[in-house]
């Protein structure tokens, strides 16, 4: 009988310390507000960015480029990162380059450095894994669904809270004054990491693939780069193509590396599973949904009404219209908790794209009146907030603890393309629609419309994608119905075999009764629970051979994990839990 221990407490950092502050989802979801805030900062004052920086239209654009390519590249490879030497490290790594990138670009109005700062500033994003991997490495089962939902969310909503709060400043001070706050908030969130969270012990194995992250960062830029440029560069040019082909080169040639590796940045295999692919497939549609409305609402409201269909609104009041978007998208999750507790994350996710597709649906004849663009915020914020909130749940239950960060790196890295692709194919579409007033292009009503039909055919894409999510296996411990009475007993002795039983002891040696033992996949998925009788012992039946974790808990005690290898024969395998403390092997 093959057994393997590799204890990690559950919940909390390690055993000797007390488990994490109420504070930390509050903390860790206000450091993913804080960096989404960079990708949305600018966007009141995108017009004024050429005469502001002394520079030409097309040269402007990479002030906000820049941002969303390093921030695509830094997101799975600070997730990698994170895996390897501590989440808690790279979070504070990441804001502290963040604020870097703040002060560059508040003390400047060059071109040159501003990009520069804005680049910085993009690194930050690999924030939001990573605070997805803490809260799993930390928190109880029952917390989780709840916080990993806000962690989600939060980049939505820093982007539609930074919309009214960027536009007011930008209307009232110097446009600098931007990143004075965007870097007073980034030490704020370091400052208050360091002081609620605790480093998890969490490790995955192996070294950093310094080659396969320059293959990914190179793939990444050569395919981003055109997508946010071609409108000016020119879809057919040989540059944009020539960008296109080397981007499919260099990522072939990229993952034929990863898969030998014996320490890839990304686990190619992992990806590949089903439950992974399709999850991340419906996170690029998911992502083009939601910039959709970030783009043709505020731009809607601010016309002038003397267009015929403009709302006349202000920048700031553009941007408090938009600002639900984000509001809901937070007070949505923890209506997520309940409801994925119940149905399952792909049930929910495939319920936030049905909103999603409602509220663009409604949006099409709702388009005449400001009030109506606040009731399409609302209703997408809602879909768009559990369609978020599902994503790292579906990744999470399907690839290992330490393969978290990295694994929704990924997962953020595929909706930062679909929001590339969706700014690109609805720039181009408002430009091609527009009318041309004594030189200045117009977006007309038929242009907000067409993207408004491009969003809804995502979501649909994306419904379509999420169908093919694999259903969630029942518990090993719910057992299909006999055909008779002899069956049931032949298949409840064959159980009584192939398990793990043991008893649970508390660091006296004591038996601890109705503790609970949860006996958990290699994917991380439950496979069994069970509560221990009055002498501590319990059993959990084995669905197949294999390695397993057997997590345990009861009240006045520390959690515990313990792994452990079922080799599939009809023996039972003895193992005792010790809490807290070490495994006792019977």
């Amino acid at each position: 009988m093959t057994r393997t221990t590799n204890e990690q407490p559950m919940g909390r950092a390690d055993t000797g310390t007390p488990g994490p502050s109420g504070a930390l989802v509050p903390v860790l979801a206000f450091a993913g507000i804080v960096v989404a805030v960079m990708q949305t900062l600018l966007v009141p004052v995108i017009k004024d960015l050429p005469q502001l920086l002394g520079t030409e239209p097309s040269n402007a654009t990479w002030v906000l480029t820049s941002t969303l390519l390093s921030g695509a590249v830094a997101t799975p490879i600070m997730g990698r990162l994170g895996d390897l030497y501590g989440k808690r490290r790279m979070l504070i790594a990441s804001l502290s380059v963040m604020v870097v990138g703040a002060l560059i670009s508040a003390f400047t109005s060059a071109l040159l450095p501003m990009i520069v700062g804005r680049t910085l500033q993009g690194f930050a994003m690999g924030a939001i894994p990573l605070g997805i991997g803490l809260m799993r490495d930390m928190l109880p089962r029952e917390k989780l669904g709840s916080a990993m939902a806000l962690m989600s969310s939060s980049i939505g909503v820093g982007g539609g809270l930074a919309l009214p709060a960027a536009a007011l400043v930008a209307q009232h001070t110097n446009w600098h004054a931007l990143f004075y706050g965007a870097a007073g908030l980034g030490v704020l969130s370091i400052a208050l990491t360091l002081l609620v969270v605790p480093e998890s012990k969490v490790r995955a194995e192996g070294t950093f693939d310094g080659l396969g992250a320059l293959g990914l960062s190179v793939g990444l830029v050569l395919f981003l780069l055109p997508i946010t440029k071609g409108s000016d560069w020119g879809w057919t040019s040989a540059t944009t193509l020539g960008m296109f082909a080397g981007s499919a080169a260099v990522l072939l040639l990229w993952g034929v590396y990863e898969l030998r590796s014996k320490a890839p940045l990304v686990d190619l295999r992992t990806t590949a599973r089903p439950a992974v692919l399709f999850t991340n497939l419906a996170s690029i549609m998911v992502g083009v949904s939601f910039y959709v409305v970030s783009l043709v609402l505020p731009q809607l409201l601010q016309l002038p009404k003397e267009t015929g269909y403009g709302l006349g609104q202000s920048m700031v009041v553009a941007g408090l219209l938009v600002a639900p978007l984000g509001l809901t998208m937070m007070f949505t999750a923890p209506v997520y908790a309940r409801f994925s507790a119940k149905y399952g994350p792909k049930t929910t996710l495939i319920l936030g794209m049905l909103i999603i597709a409602i509220g663009y649906g409604a949006g099409l004849g709702l388009m005449s009146a400001a009030w109506q663009s606040l009731v399409i915020a609302v209703v997408l914020g809602a879909g768009i907030g559990l369609a978020y909130s599902s994503l790292p749940a579906l990744i999470i239950g399907a690839v290992p603890a330490s393969e978290t960060g990295a694994a929704n790196g990924l997962n953020t890295l595929m909706r930062s393309i679909g929001t590339s692709v969706s700014s690109a194919v609805i720039g181009m579409v408002l430009a091609n629609t527009a009318n041309n007033v004594g030189g200045v292009a117009i977006p007309t009503m038929h242009g907000f419309r067409v993207s408004f039909l491009i969003a809804t055919a995502a979501v649909a894409v994306g419904l379509l994608l999420a169908l093919f999510l694999p259903k969630q296996r029942p518990a090993a411990h719910t057992q299909l119905r006999a055909s008779s009475e002899e069956d049931a007993n032949l298949e409840r002795a064959e159980e009584a075999l192939r398990s793990f039983r043991g008893r649970v002891l508390d660091a006296g040696g004591t038996p601890v009764a109705r503790a609970k033992v949860t006996l958990i996949d290699r994917r991380g998925r439950q496979a069994g629970a069970t509560l221990s009788a009055d002498d501590g012992s319990y059993a959990l039946a084995v669905p197949a051979q294999g390695a397993y974790v057997l997590a345990a808990r009861a009240d006045g005690h520390a959690p515990l994990a313990s792994s452990a290898t079922h080799t599939g024969d009809d023996s039972p395998v003895d193992l005792d839990l010790s809490l807290p403390g070490e495994t006792v092997t019977a």
